[in-house]
């Protein structure tokens, strides 16, 4: 999330994250300081950053090798999360909780206003975060990740095969992101009869989009399934942490461009045969894998400990989207009842939009400390804010730390970046800032500054993922892998040296892109 967020956004997010975070230029920043001044945290974090964003790494080894800070022990860290099983009723439960709490939410907070509505959702928010850290759900989101770990180390060692979880990754079951991509499929696949329909959407700049549905042959169908799948994933939309963000429960027009690029793109249940072709490429993987290690020394018990791994990495890996997506899903039912007692403000002519509560921190709206006067001042500063390039590191006296890759052999004029989904793919570069400007054709490659879930409804048409930040482990990541992308992330400034139309080479083994040249 590199966008400014709003005041309520901020102070929101704030209590919702599992770690103290500190406002600068309009966004959250985590200090590391004293994860730095422990010789055990300060090796944690370089572990943690070299998968996460290698240039934050480099930038820290700089400030680590100028020795010029205090020493000081971190807390004892708490316990690692204990080992889990394969085993898929523990994933269904965990979603079943989840879903019992967000319908619990739902029911007692349409009651509530005033100070008892905030300290209503404060509460909730700490038994969310109670939930997110309990051991069993902990388990369940680091037993895919360690899998994946551990199957690419011993491949690499035993077969000297790299990234070989990625393949075995693909159309992994649970996983509610790359589910909500193909769930848009089977809405365009409604559509797709009805040329009244398709023409509708093709011109309607209507805000009440789905009413006018109605009016036409189809229509009715077609809202249905928009319904269906607005109930599912509505609350979601880009910059999704930040709770004044529109949803496209809000504004299901955002959806138009992805769905008309999935009529232009994809042919009927297109969805259905992406995730069968997926399943049946990991299947073919990991019997293959089996193969080759049972003719090593020790092989058959090799093959076996690796299908043990196999099969936690396939029943877990997926889940670790559900947990942002429980948090969202909370934070959409908070803003319905904060935009309710907003229209009371507005009432009382306490502030002349609902909209202007945005400006204000939680803190400010529970306590009811509200100057009207530092709305316009909030609002100025915000659109300072969303001139400014946030930097990876930043000390507390504003010096800004650059990072670099170390990659050896890159070709020449390549562009570094952090492999995080293997294969290689050619295509036009689409250079895309918003989702609502998207017109991707199958077989672009989408290059833009970060990915979050909300991007993923464009991942069945593109050929590789280019970002500017992100991980291993962040949204963008998991789901290339999961549809078989080849992708990199942490590719500085990709969406300034990469043209809309080049023709380029994505690298996401090695971690790098080619520019070809040619723009179509």
């Amino acid at each position: 999330m590199t966008d400014p967020m709003r005041p309520l956004g901020l102070s929101l997010w704030q209590l919702i994250a599992f770690r103290p975070m500190f406002k600068a230029g309009g966004r959250l920043f985590v200090d590391v300081a004293q994860n730095l001044a422990s010789p055990a945290g300060r090796a944690a974090l370089l572990v943690a950053m070299g998968q996460h964003d290698p240039l934050i790494k480099d930038a820290l080894e700089t400030i680590i090798g100028r020795g010029n800070f205090s020493t000081s022990d971190l807390p004892p860290a708490p316990p690692s999360p204990p080992p889990i099983e394969a085993d898929p009723a523990i994933v269904q439960d965990l979603i079943q909780a989840s879903q019992t709490a967000l319908e619990a939410l739902r029911q007692n907070i349409q009651s509530r206003s005033g100070s008892d509505l905030l300290d209503f959702i404060l509460d909730d928010i700490q038994q969310l975060k109670k939930r997110m850290l309990h051991p069993k759900n902990m388990s369940a989101i680091m037993a895919g990740i360690n899998a994946s770990s551990w199957i690419n180390g011993k491949m690499k060692e035993w077969l000297g095969e790299n990234n070989v979880a990625d393949a075995l990754s693909q159309s992994a079951p649970n996983n509610v992101t790359s589910e909500m991509g193909l769930g848009l499929l089977h809405v365009t696949d409604v559509i797709r009869p009805y040329p009244e329909v398709i023409d509708y959407l093709q011109h309607t700049k209507d805000d009440d989009l789905l009413a006018g549905l109605l009016r036409l042959e189809g229509g009715k169908e077609v809202r249905a399934a928009f319904d269906a799948y607005l109930q599912k994933y509505g609350m979601r939309c880009a910059g999704e942490i930040d709770i004044t963000r529109t949803r496209w429960s809000e504004r299901p027009g955002i959806l138009v461009p992805l769905i008309l690029s999935n009529l232009k793109n994809q042919e009927l249940n297109a969805g259905h045969r992406k995730f069968e072709q997926g399943r049946q490429e990991a299947a073919q993987k990991e019997q293959d894998l089996l193969d080759r290690l049972s003719l090593l020394p020790d092989g058959a018990e090799k093959a076996k400990e690796t299908k043990r791994m196999v099969a936690i990495l396939r029943d877990f890996i997926g889940y670790r989207e559900y947990p942002k997506y429980s948090i969202v899903c909370h934070l959409f039912a908070y803003k319905q009842a904060l935009l309710k007692e907003a229209e009371r403000l507005v009432q009382a002519g306490v502030i002349s939009a609902k909209e202007d509560i945005y400006y204000f921190t939680f803190e400010e709206l529970r306590t009811s400390n509200l100057d009207p006067r530092l709305i316009g001042k909030r609002k100025a500063e915000y659109e300072r804010y969303e001139s400014l390039t946030p930097p990876r590191v930043i000390t507390s006296d504003g010096e800004i730390i650059q990072g670099k890759y170390k990659h050896e052999n890159l070709p020449a004029r390549a562009l570094a970046g952090l492999a995080v989904s293997s294969g290689i793919a050619e295509g036009r570069a689409r250079v895309i800032f918003n989702l609502e400007d998207a017109e991707i054709t199958e077989g672009d490659i989408l290059v833009t500054t970060f990915t979050d879930p909300s991007w993923t409804p464009s991942f069945v048409s593109i050929k590789g993922l280019v970002t500017e930040v992100g991980g291993l482990m962040t949204h963008g990541a998991v789901i290339a892998r999961e549809y078989g992308l080849p992708a990199v992330v942490g590719v500085e400034h990709a969406t300034r040296l990469i043209k809309d139309g080049q023709w380029i080479r994505v690298n996401g083994t090695a971690g790098y892109i080619e520019i070809l040249e040619k723009i179509t």
